[in-house]
């Protein structure tokens, strides 16, 4: 069932995508480098992905989900599912869209949407 879109709501869905540019931006650019670099395109989203996973904790649970507890074993188990979601997503535009930085960038935007409820409704829901 969705959950109202109430003013405080609406709020943390704009900070989560205020987070999520500078979360891109960091997570692209190392895709974009490792692949530049040759890396092949899985191995490049996995290294960024990791890397990713702990500057998106400091950037979401300081500034989107604030008011929230600590859920870092939480956040890591949502980020391996966000990983499975994101493979499966970039193997299936990456049919669509030769291009893999391309590839990454559609991925990514797709896969927000999900992570987004995943976050606030798993991660840092339970001490609201």
């Amino acid at each position: 069932m969705l959950r109202s879109l109430t003013p405080s709501r609406l709020v943390e869905i704009i900070r989560y995508y205020q987070a999520g540019l500078i979360n891109m931006a960091f997570g692209l650019g190392a895709y974009a480098l490792l692949v530049w670099l040759g890396v092949n395109m899985f191995a490049a989203q996995a290294i960024a992905h990791v890397a990713g996973v702990a500057f998106n904790y400091l950037t979401y649970s300081r500034h989107v989900f604030r008011d929230t507890a600590p859920a870092k074993t939480r956040f890591v188990a949502s980020y391996a599912v966000n990983y499975v979601i994101s493979v499966v997503t970039l193997a299936l535009v990456a049919m669509v869209i030769a291009s893999a930085q391309l590839a990454g960038l559609v991925t990514v935007l797709l896969v927000s949407v999900a992570n987004y409820f995943i976050l606030s409704r798993f991660v840092f829901a339970a001490s609201r």
